[in-house]
């Protein structure tokens, strides 16, 4: 098993019997915490680039994007339709009311994957349900989506799929042209809906 990962695990096992010294509102009705260890190490809970990238441009209604980062990295960069809720203030009652609407899928963002996890973990504690984590953060944003690497000549058809959607949702979300890459493999599907407004700058 990769070490990160084993160092992941670990890490959500402490947030895990950490939370049980939280005191959340009285309405809450928190998860068992043997519960709560079981769907830490299943991987339901992570969602890719890809898919993210297809729910915004698809304008899907259920999404709710929550970037957990500080105030000054969301300035710098966010994702569209994002939510910014620093993670030390996720416990802010008004905070709270945005979780467990029902028909929402809360996705969580930070930079990395590892924050977005401790938030998921906390949500979960509390009982709430439909949360997922941004698999890789945008870091894997940026390299998936906003510059996504061409496969080799080789690849299965499906990488050339992939890579065909990615360059189309890179036109979306930076407003590339078709000119801007000549490539005969691929056939770009995404359409711009209208016209999005991305803050400059990197995660």
């Amino acid at each position: 098993m990769n070490r990160n990962y084993i160092f992941l695990t670990i890490l959500m096992i402490v947030l895990a019997v950490g939370t049980l010294m939280l005191k959340p509102a009285k309405e809450l009705k928190q998860i068992e915490p043997e519960i709560l260890l079981k769907e830490i190490v299943q991987p339901t809970r992570y969602i890719s680039t890809d898919e993210v990238a297809k729910m915004i441009i698809q304008g899907d209604p259920s999404l709710m994007l929550v970037d957990v980062r500080s105030e000054e990295e969301y300035d710098e960069y966010s994702l569209p339709r994002s939510l910014n809720i620093p993670m030390n203030s996720l416990l802010e009652k008004d905070n709270l009311t945005y979780f467990g609407v029902p028909g929402t899928k809360v996705v969580f963002v930070s930079n990395d994957d590892i924050k977005a996890d401790q938030t998921w973990v906390l949500t979960k504690r509390l009982g709430f349900n439909s949360t997922y984590v941004m698999k890789g953060g945008l870091n894997c944003w940026m390299e998936t989506i906003i510059d996504p690497v061409e496969p080799s000549p080789d690849a299965e058809e499906t990488e050339f799929k992939t890579y065909s959607f990615r360059k189309g949702a890179q036109m979306y979300f930076t407003g590339a042209q078709v000119d801007d890459f000549n490539d005969s493999k691929v056939e770009v599907q995404v359409r711009r809906k209208e016209k999005t407004s991305v803050a400059s700058g990197g995660c």
